[in-house]
């Protein structure tokens, strides 16, 4: 068959496919992922089981669409292929409890994946397992191999051995590591008799552990092993030490492969096949337990004998006086030992040897010599004894010998060498040379005492102590130094002084003023200055200002003052002020604060002054002229009203006016004056005795016809009227001048014909509304001033 027209097809397909790549990139999406468990989610072990996976995408027609199915179960992969098929089904066949636990597909289709929902396989029942045994007749202790299996599950297990005795009491006798579906080990059988053994498994799921059943019983039995080897020693159990003994060990069995062991303290003497014999000579530290040990591949047999060794001699003990050596002492060191069984040892034969670093010294038991440090080193002694051809040599521990330094005098001091009074501190204590460990005692003010002891080169003892205020409380401080009972030091007096650099901190400063305290004047130089009666210098003064921020200025000093100027001093440096003071006692203080008033300048004073005086002047003179301007504008007034009466003919005396009738017509008019006589100054003018009538003229305006009418009658108005002329002295008691005017109203003007003939002239005046006002004025002239212009005052009231 020609493939030319399947070739032209294929060629199309992918010239089309790759037009669609060129035109952009292939739409697809994938639409389902489904999961299913045949027959069922719950199935019997061995059961096949069938997990189907497919996959629905839908795509713009994109060929050979390769679809990637990844199955987990409990999350972890358990099968994974790559196809152009939307269908995977993977099998399980038998499947058994292993397989149990949650699935889920997970479909791949180029750059995206969805997964299906989570199916759960339960997987009942567990297969029975199979027990196998190498031996049904073990001997007890011996070692055989068990084998159970179960062939048919899957996963991890855990297999078990039981042993049950004919009683019905079963125990469990070894559990295996988790393994295969299988599990060889080594049992052993201790226990003499018949007895069945039995064999499970447990398997471990996510939904948690299963066990299976127990599998058929298989009878055993244990048979005992007579391997106990028999042991002797001759002569006897109880020696001395020389004595020769014979210790037999062997095995009675028609067992073969029996090894035969001789132990003392763990250590194997003798080694042979069934039986042995031992032959040694004793000594001192050979009493004690031997073991014979009968061995049959994995099984032991023990029997035990004691045997005791009694010293002929006791071991050699070196001993060294006095336990405490110093330098320059004299050292003896003794050897001696005890005889136990002098029959068997004489006194006489004993050689005693003394050793210094393995090299023998003298033959001697007791060794003098004088302390030094070339005679330090580790001594013993050794004791050699002959007893019945037998020679014993016995070593003593050995004994160490250092000859002591003695402690030399201590030195005291202040740690760090600075010592501020009224703070806390720590003393040291130490001594240059001397052995250790080495005691310090210190005492001190207040019944001090402390002790301390150090057994590290180069160290030495630090004290707390609290704080003091006096430098001589420094002289009470002793440290006493010993590393004997006999030998004791003690510290230089005054030595502790000499060596500390002594703190006092300063007492609290006190600010002045110079030149004065108090209110200062402005544009003078003022000096503040800060002092403190006590502390170590260098001292370090700071001058600040309340409620401005930052240090005004700052000083230090090598002396117990320090100042600070202000030149030129102005209002704006009013206000108060404090310093403080520190040294390196690291203490600050601060002073009371102190007020600067700062005084305006004397010419600025002088200056307002003059400017008041002349402010003062000015207003005087302005006062004087508005008076005397006022005096004449009511002058002229006066004069111009008296001109004017007179002219009219309207002038009454006081007696005239006393003769008038309240019924006449017209106005009434009366004056009063009274005038005293003084002598001017200026002007020498002499009033007549009798005062010259003055007469004032008092109109009366139309009453207001809105107005409410008053009542009828005679009303009286007082007037003040301050009036003076010039050349008419004034009255030196500071009366006035009284004038009086009585005014009279009457109704009806036409009744009464008086006043036809003195009022005529003033009808045009007369009241419209049918009434008049009868007034009484007087007219008080101020004379206190003596002044000509003083000014009149008049009242006037009505007259009821």
């Amino acid at each position: 068959m020609d493939s030319r027209p399947h070739n032209l097809l294929l060629l199309l397909t992918s010239l089309l496919h790759f037009s669609q790549c060129a035109r952009g990139q292939s739409s697809y999406i994938i639409d389902t992922v489904g999961l299913a468990i045949q027959p069922s989610s719950t199935v019997q072990s061995g059961t096949p089981v069938t997990i189907r996976c497919q996959v629905g995408v839908s795509h713009d027609n994109i060929p050979n669409l390769t679809h990637t199915f990844q199955l987990t179960r409990d999350d972890v992969i358990v099968h994974s292929s790559t196809t152009t098929e939307d269908l995977l089904d993977y099998e399980l066949n038998p499947v058994r409890a292993a397989d149990s636990g949650n699935y889920e597909c997970r479909v791949t289709v180029k750059d995206k994946s969805k997964a299906s929902f989570i199916h759960k396989l339960d997987v009942t029942g567990l297969q029975t397992p199979s027990l196998d045994l190498n031996k049904t007749m073990p001997y007890e202790s011996e070692e055989f191999m068990a084998a159970c299996s179960a062939p048919e599950e899957k996963g991890s297990l855990v297999f078990r051995f039981y042993q049950r005795f004919r009683n019905g009491e079963s125990q469990k006798i070894k559990q295996t590591a988790p393994a295969g579906n299988s599990s060889e080990t080594t049992l052993i059988l201790r226990v003499i008799g018949e007895s069945f053994l039995s064999c499970d498994y447990e398997i471990n799921l996510v939904s948690g552990p299963r066990r299976s059943n127990r599998s058929a019983e298989i009878p055993v039995i244990v048979k005992g092993l007579y391997i106990s080897p028999i042991m002797n020693v001759l002569p006897f159990s109880d020696v001395y030490e020389g004595d020769v003994i014979e210790v037999i060990c062997k095995v009675v069995s028609p067992l073969k492969d029996i090894e035969v062991f001789l132990t003392r303290d763990r250590r194997i003497l003798k080694q042979a096949p069934v039986s042995l014999v031992h032959r040694f000579t004793v000594k001192e530290g050979d009493s004690g337990e031997l073991v014979c040990k009968a061995e049959w591949g994995s099984v032991q047999k023990e029997t035990y004998h004691t045997i005791t060794v009694q010293e002929l001699f006791s071991k050699p003990h070196l001993t060294v006086e006095p336990v405490d050596v110093f330098q320059g002492d004299r050292l003896a060191l003794t050897c001696s030992v005890s005889v136990y069984v002098p029959e068997r040892i004489n006194n006489n034969t004993l050689q005693f040897s003394i050793y210094k670093d393995n090299t023998r010294v003298v033959d001697a038991k007791t060794y003098v010599t004088v302390a030094s440090p070339s005679k330090n080193g580790h001594y013993n002694c050794k004791v050699q004894a002959d007893s019945h051809a037998e020679r014993f040599v016995k070593e003593s521990q050995p004994v160490v010998v250092k000859a002591k330094v003695p402690v030399s005098k201590p030195v005291l001091r202040v740690v760090g060498g600075t010592l501020v009074l009224g703070k806390p501190f720590q003393l040291l204590c130490h001594s240059g040379s001397g052995t250790l460990p080495i005691t310090y005692t210190m005492y001190g003010p207040n019944k001090l005492l402390e002790t301390k002891a150090v057994s590290e080169e180069g160290d030495g003892a630090i004290f707390n102590s609290s704080a003091i205020y006096k430098i001589s409380d420094l002289n009470n401080f002793l440290c006493h130094a010993k590393n004997s009972q006999q030998r004791t030091t003690t510290t230089e007096s005054g030595q502790l002084r000499r060596s500390t650099n002594i703190i006092e901190p300063v007492s609290k400063p006190v600010l002045r003023v110079l030149p004065s305290m108090g209110d200062v004047s402005e544009g003078q130089d003022v000096t503040l200055t800060c002092s403190v009666q006590r502390g170590t210098p260098p001292i370090s003064f700071s001058w600040y200002r309340t409620n401005t921020a930052g240090v005004l200025a700052s000083q230090t000093a090598m002396n117990l003052e320090g100042s600070h100027s202000i030149s030129n001093i102005g209002g704006q440096h009013q206000g108060e002020y404090y310093c403080t003071s520190t040294n390196p006692a690291d203490e600050a203080k601060q002073s009371y604060a102190i007020t600067i008033a700062v005084k305006m300048a004397g010419w600025k004073k002088g200056l307002i002054a003059v400017f008041c005086i002349l402010l003062l002047l000015a207003l005087i003179l302005v006062i004087i002229f508005k008076k005397r301007l006022l005096q004449f504008k009511r002058k002229t007034t006066m004069e111009l009203s008296v001109k004017a009466a007179s002219n009219k003919g309207e002038r009454l005396s006081l007696t005239q006016a006393a003769n008038v009738t309240p019924g006449i017509m017209g106005k009434s008019v009366w004056s009063e004056h009274v005038s005293g006589s003084e002598s001017d100054d200026q002007n020498s003018v002499t009033s007549p005795e009798k005062p010259e009538p003055q007469y004032t003229e008092v109109q009366t305006k139309q009453a207001d016809p809105n107005r409410v009418p008053v009542k009828k009658g005679t009303e009286t108005v007082y007037s003040e009227v301050r009036n003076s002329k010039q050349g008419v002295p004034e009255q030196a008691d500071g009366q006035g001048t009284v004038e009086y005017a009585q005014l009279n109203h009457e109704t009806d003007d036409k009744n009464d014909p008086g006043n036809l003939d003195n009022h005529g002239n003033h009808d045009d005046n007369g009241v419209q509304d049918g009434y008049t006002d009868e007034m009484k004025c007087g007219v008080v002239s101020d004379d206190k001033t003596a002044d000509p212009q003083n000014e009149t005052v008049t009242h006037c009231q009505p007259v009821n």
